[in-house]
């Protein structure tokens, strides 16, 4: 028999459909707060809650920027401490904010892989291995930030026993090497990027980076590909004096200031205001998707930051949620930059006003028309 789907759907007895968001769910059930907005003045501070899920105290990181994609956990270790053991169907990107300790990661029970960490460690978690830290400090507690695809992946499969409690074992990213988080690697290329594949690195900080002029700012960087993850990460730095060229990409990107003062400068069309967010280190920072932004350096020494994104490239993504591959190209030539003859003369006018209000110099003079200060000393580096 034939339905009447008319007829049906004109009834007044129907049902309200109700609409379920399982990541959302999932957080009012762990009874962590949630922190928003469009960036956290320092991760080292902010303020965390018990949180029995991690063994310690945390708080979960939902900034505008990240359009849901992913989010950021900032957790906290007693001293003396450890954390529960736990393994999930998400990825994770671990940055230790303060303090020393391990981290035990392991399919197997009986062939567990311990390394040693400090402030300014970073490294993954290889998908579903179960894993634990524990505070190296009797004294001090152990704080750090990750970056997940927990919103992602649990809107997706709306189950929670399916992404904590799957029995899965991804032999082909972990196989229980004692020397995956020795800190071994190897360098790649891809078009002007340098990348660093490995699965720990000791100090992001100190890491020598390659230059990558072409970014503006006197820059250097290089891309970081993980645990074989399909998110990515990569590290920036810029000279005195000097800032990036504006440019736009996918959601998600977790701009984390590892070292110097400055701000960053947030808007969606030509003609909008600019939201301006001053940093220092332990800021973050996620611009929205496809918003320019453009990261200035105000301070004394050079400006570095990590970025925690959706997106590596080993891996390719849709290009939905990257749109990444353009951010060296200038808009001209159908990319994703802003050329420094190409930006709002306004946006140069803050800069020095900026730098002389923080006693440093201006040294884009020659790459900005009508720059004031002085001359900045570019380094070359071939097709870097």
């Amino acid at each position: 028999m034939a339905i009447d789907f008319a007829k049906i759907g004109e009834s007044a007895d129907l049902e309200d459909l109700v609409q379920h968001d399982a990541y959302e769910e999932w957080k009012q059930a762990e009874g962590v707060p949630t922190i928003k907005g469009f960036y956290i003045d320092d991760l080292k501070t902010v303020e965390v809650h018990p949180w029995p899920r991690k063994g310690g105290k945390g708080v979960i990181i939902n900034l505008e920027g990240t359009g849901g994609v992913n989010d950021a956990h900032v957790v906290e270790i007693a001293p003396g401490g450890k954390s529960e053991p736990e393994h999930h169907m998400y990825e994770e990107m671990v940055y230790i904010l303060k303090g020393r300790g391990s981290t035990s990661v392991w399919y197997d029970e009986n062939a567990k892989s311990t390394f040693e960490w400090a402030a300014g460690s970073l490294f993954a978690i290889p998908l579903n291995a179960t894993y634990q830290f524990f505070n190296g400090s009797g004294q001090e507690p152990v704080r750090y930030v990750s970056v997940t695809q927990a919103p992602t992946m649990m809107r997706l499969f709306h189950s929670n026993d399916f992404i904590f409690n799957n029995p899965w074992q991804f032999r082909d990213r972990f196989s229980g090497d004692a020397r995956y988080f020795s800190g071994e690697g190897k360098m790649y290329r891809r078009t002007a990027r340098r990348m660093w594949t490995a699965n720990f690195v000791s100090d992001i900080h100190t890491m020598s980076l390659p230059l990558r002029p072409d970014r503006g700012g006197g820059g250097r960087n290089i891309h970081l590909e993980l645990a074989s993850n399909s998110m990515g990460a990569h590290i920036s730095q810029f000279q005195v004096g000097m800032y990036k060229k504006g440019h736009r990409h996918g959601p998600g990107a977790h701009v984390i200031i590892l070292g110097g003062t400055g701000y960053s400068l947030l808007w969606k069309n030509e003609g909008d205001e600019r939201k301006k967010c001053d940093w220092r280190p332990g800021a973050v920072v996620v611009p929205p998707a496809d918003w320019f932004h453009q990261h200035f350096n105000t301070g004394p020494e050079p400006a570095r930051y990590l970025a925690l994104r959706m997106g590596g490239s080993t891996f390719r993504q849709t290009e939905s949620v990257v749109r990444g591959e353009g951010t060296g190209t200038s808009l001209k030539l159908g990319g994703w930059q802003i050329e420094y003859e190409d930006e709002d003369p306004e946006i140069h006018k803050l800069y020095e006003a900026e730098v002389k209000a923080h006693g440093a110099p201006c040294l884009m003079k020659g790459l900005v028309e009508g720059c004031t200060g002085g001359y900045g000393v570019m380094e070359k580096g071939g097709d870097d």
